[in-house]
């Protein structure tokens, strides 16, 4: 512990330690009070500078080392100073004092809070560094609330000091003048209760309610700022109208369908978007056929002497397209048009906050509605190469329109995309140079994951070139040429085709944001608050538009959000909740993850302990011939609360839904482990990672009381 920290403990406990030990307290009473009144005003007379000075020195000394008695010293104020002159030093006194509290407890506690409980903090701090004048003026207001509390709570978050203070002194100021009020009259006071009567107290509770009320009324200021220049129609066609019909899109306009509102769901292009036609569903056909391949090219592993199989990678490429037809009923239009989903394609603009225009084969139509929902998803990142648009480069947009296998394929990028297809590649036998400027792939998994990835990916013969930086494409003769830099020296790849798979970059233009003013981010999304709204509190924003997370389930987990707070925000709003989000890179071995790891742990100063399973232990990982991979559990020291899973292994995906359910609803590692899990199955390893734990907290004082127990019973 910081020797600074250990020293101002010691002084505080001694401090505390001689208030008691010398029963100080008794200065401190209703009775004390009244019978040195006199004495007191005496005092003030004669001295009546010093007496303010000791007074204040008295009270601010009590109240930032939280002791009792600052009611009884509220009380003296009046009775010594008077209404206006006792308001003012309690005022400040009080406020000061309060604020030493607050600086003591940020500084004793804050620290080892935040190490032990980071997460949860992360969340308390956000809103509080939305929200926390307001909260802070709540509870000031309502005396219910012990003060001391207040003060050594609100430490403990990141609201700042002089935030605290000009709060503080504003929020106290109803209860101060009370209780110097009431000392002003102490002859008439027989109790404390006497001051703070239900029915004021009842008076307090409700003026407590004026922070919120601002609030809302700032919020309706605001919001009238930002519509002035808009006519608002007096009537709509439509609650509710959906830009982009991908997964968000998709499922804001089936709420909104289900819960019998009018929807209208504008499509320009394809319905399911990216995830379907060109994203999720393509990926993972394809990967099943690479697999299928590279376990023929192990058959001798599984006691086949010999197999081999013949193929045309169009077949392949073709096999994608018959999944993705079957698949497309799911998401299309026919099925939404029965669910009472208008759905219209055509290319959507905001015009206004409560009309859309449509352009369709048809002609242009306006769209007046009550609330919009922007989904309008993400497509792949360019990097602007010199050269790259002279050779007709591959995305994960248009990759799946080849059919023909590239000898040399150059996969630029190093993330969970560039890893996919860079493997699938590769098993179809394509050469593949894997180009990533990081000095490892997957760069927001722990290095042993990017380890466990990069080993497996060049036992299979692709050739990685990490910490690799594409400068240029060049064309010589004929030969494609990227020279990327690598240490200081330009370094020459040839080949045949290049995949750019460097990220993806929200659709943020030719809808309408820049005329209406909706901002984007840093990481160029949609700019929302904590309900997935616009600077228009009828226009929503959800999916791979607003970020933060690309992945097709968050974002359908982002339009239940935006699409419920769009149709009921009047009534009442929900924060979209991120606390437990996973995802999963399907390379094979897979890699999924959920919560922390420890990379972020260590970044964030979030204590933890590891328990880990080695997943090449597994009967039925052994059986399959795929005994690789680790279960990696952080978990709160000495406690069995999960923070994060990584695992890494065969159906990683799949295995993670239980650390997913377990960290959602507060299932900790001891319940992991009293469940039954079926033998043999590639879900005991969840079992066997929560065994780990439990070995490590084995309580050795009680077995050592239990072995005696054995032995005094054998005689």
């Amino acid at each position: 512990m910081n020797p600074y920290r250990i020293g101002l403990v010691i002084v505080l406990v001694l401090l505390a330690g001689a208030f008691f030990a010398f029963d100080l307290q008794r200065f401190f009473t209703l009775e004390a009070l009244k019978n040195q009144q006199g004495a007191i005003a005496e005092y003030r007379s004669v001295h009546p500078v010093l007496s303010v000075a000791v007074y204040s020195l008295i009270y601010v000394a009590v109240t930032s080392l939280s002791l009792p008695g600052a009611a009884v010293l509220t009380l003296a104020g009046g009775a010594v100073f008077g209404l206006p002159g006792g308001t003012v030093i309690v005022s400040f006194a009080s406020t000061i004092g309060a604020t030493l509290a607050f600086l003591a407890s940020r500084f004793l506690f804050r620290d080892a809070i935040r190490s032990r409980f980071g997460e949860r903090l992360q969340a308390i701090d956000s809103g509080m560094a939305r929200d926390g004048a307001f909260y802070l003026f709540t509870l000031r207001l309502v005396p219910v609330f012990p003060f001391f509390v207040i003060n050594l709570v609100m430490g403990l978050t990141a609201i700042p000091a002089r935030t605290f203070y000009w709060v503080s002194q504003v929020g106290m100021l109803p209860g101060t003048f009370l209780y110097v009020n009431a000392g002003t009259q102490l002859a008439k006071i027989e109790s404390l209760s006497d001051i703070l009567s239900p029915s004021l107290l009842f008076s307090f509770a409700l003026l407590g309610l004026f922070p919120l009320l601002a609030r809302r009324l700032v919020d309706a200021i605001k919001a009238r700022k930002v519509y002035e220049r808009w006519e608002k129609p007096e009537r709509f066609d439509r609650n509710l109208v959906v830009i982009g019909a991908g997964s968000a899109g998709l499922v804001a306009a089936y709420i909104a369908a289900a819960v019998k509102a009018k929807v209208t769901l504008i499509e320009k292009h394809r319905m399911g978007g990216d995830c379907l036609n060109t994203g999720c569903v393509p990926s993972k056909a394809l990967i099943r056929t690479a697999k299928l391949l590279s376990h023929i090219a192990r058959a001798s592993e599984f006691g086949v002497r010999k197999a081999t199989a013949e193929f045309d990678f169009a077949d392949a490429m073709e096999r994608v397209q018959k999944v993705i037809r079957t698949v497309a009923p799911h998401d299309s239009a026919e099925r939404y048009i029965r669910l009472g989903v208008e759905v219209i394609e055509g290319e959507a603009r905001i015009v206004s906050p409560w009309a859309v225009d449509v352009r369709t084969a048809a002609g242009t139509r306006t769209l007046s509605t009550r609330a919009i929902v922007i989904a309008a998803g993400a497509r792949p990142f360019v990097p602007p190469i010199p050269g790259l648009e002279a050779v007709d480069y591959l995305t994960s947009d248009n990759v799946w329109e080849l059919r023909d296998l590239p000898r040399r394929l150059v996969v630029l990028g190093g993330g969970p995309i560039g890893c996919e297809l860079a493997q699938t590649f590769g098993r179809f036998g394509s050469r593949v140079i894997q180009v990533e400027m990081m000095p490892r792939l997957l760069s927001r998994e722990d290095p042993e994951v990017s380890d466990f990835i990069t080993r497996r990916f060049r036992d299979e013969g692709i050739d990685l070139r990490l910490g690799h930086q594409a400068k240029r494409i060049l064309v010589e003769n004929g030969e494609k040429i990227l020279v990327a830099e690598h240490q200081g020296q330009e370094i020459r790849i040839p080949f045949d085709r290049i995949l750019v798979a460097v990220g993806r970059i929200a659709n943020t233009e030719g809808y309408g944001l820049e005329e209406l003013g909706i901002s984007t981010t840093q990481s160029r999304t949609v700019e929302t608050d904590e309900f997935l709204r616009t600077i228009y509190p009828n226009i929503y924003a959800c999916g791979d538009a607003a970020g933060p997370f690309q992945f097709t389930h968050t974002a359908a987990h982002q339009a239940w959000y935006a699409g419920v707070n769009a149709l009921f925000g009047g009534v009442r709003k929900f924060r979209a909740d991120y606390r437990v989000i996973p995802w999963a890179t399907f390379t094979d071995p897979e890699v999924a993850r959920v919560g922390l790891n420890e990379q972020e742990a260590e970044e964030r100063g979030i204590r933890y302990e590891i328990s880990r399973y080695g997943i090449d232990d597994l009967d039925r990982a052994i059986t399959d011939g795929e005994p690789h991979g680790f279960v990696k559990v952080l978990s709160v020291p000495g406690k069995d609360r999960i923070l994060g899973v990584t695992l890494v292994g065969e159906h990683a995906g799949d295995l993670i839904a239980e650390f997913v359910l377990a960290m959602k609803h507060g299932l900790g590692l001891n319940k992991i482990l009293g469940t039954i899990h079926i033998y043999p199955t590639l879900a005991e390893a969840n079992k066997y990672a929560a065994g780990a734990w439990k070995r490590a907290h084995v309580p050795e004082t009680l077995l050592r009381w239990v072995e005696w127990y054995h032995t005094a019973r054998r005689g």
